[in-house]
C-alpha cells in the first residue's frame, strides 16, 4: 500500500501546509535575483541608486530564509552529522529525530519565540522604519521571526506525529534522503 494513503489525514493536512509555503517562497527566490540584478544594471549602467529596492532583495531574501526553514526541516535539508545515523534502522533514525524534535527542537523555538516577542512587539509598537529612508516597514521584517517559529513548531508537530507512526510500525521509515547520493 502507498505510504502517503496510509498517513493520518492530520499528518497529510500538516505537510500539505508545509510544502505549500515552501513551494511558493521558492519561487521568491528568482523575484530576488531579478530585482538584484536590476539593482546591479541601474548602480553600474545608469548611476542610479534605490535603497527601497535594495532593502527588497534584503527584505525577501530574509522571508527565503525564515519562511523556508520549515519546508527544509520536512525535507530533511538540514546541516547534520550523520556518522551513525544513516547505518541505523528506520525505527533507530525514528528514535533519533523523535527525541531531536522533542529535547532540541521544540526548547529552542519556544526559547526563540519568547525573547523575541518584546523584540517584536516593541518594533510593532512604534512602527518602525527603516533608518535609511527605504522600505517603512521593519517590523514586518521582525514579525519573521515569530512567523518562522510558528511555521516551525506546525512542522515539528508533523515529525512527532510521523516519527511516532514509524516507531508504532504504521508507516514505513525511509533512508535519509542524501543516502541516495552516496
Amino acid at each position: 500500500m502507498n505510504p502517503a494513503k496510509r498517513e493520518p489525514a492530520l499528518l497529510a493536512r500538516l505537510d500539505a501546509f508545509t510544502d505549500l509555503i515552501g513551494r511558493s517562497i521558492a519561487w521568491l527566490v528568482i523575484v530576488m535575483m531579478v530585482v538584484q540584478f536590476a539593482i546591479v544594471v541601474m548602480r553600474y549602467v545608469f548611476g542610479i541608486h534605490n535603497i527601497v529596492m535594495q532593502e527588497s532583495v534584503m527584505y525577501m531574501h530574509a522571508m527565503v530564509f525564515m519562511l523556508a526553514a520549515a519546508w527544509t526541516l520536512r525535507n530533511d535539508g538540514h546541516v547534520r552529522v550523520d556518522i551513525f545515523y544513516r547505518k541505523l534502522s528506520a525505527r533507530g533514525r525514528a528514535w533519533i529525530d523523535l527525541g531531536g524534535t522533542l529535547v532540541l527542537l521544540i526548547p529552542v523555538l519556544v526559547f526563540i519565540a519568547l525573547v523575541s516577542l518584546g523584540y517584536v512587539t516593541s518594533s510593532w509598537a512604534i512602527l518602525e522604519r527603516s533608518s535609511d529612508g527605504g522600505i517603512p516597514a521593519v517590523f514586518l521584517l521582525k514579525s519573521l521571526i515569530l512567523v518562522m517559529v510558528a511555521l516551525l513548531l506546525i512542522q515539528a508537530i508533523a515529525q512527532v506525529i510521523r516519527q511516532v507512526l514509524i516507531l508504532r510500525g504504521r508507516l514505513p521509515g525511509h533512508p535519509p534522503s542524501h543516502e541516495e547520493a552516496l
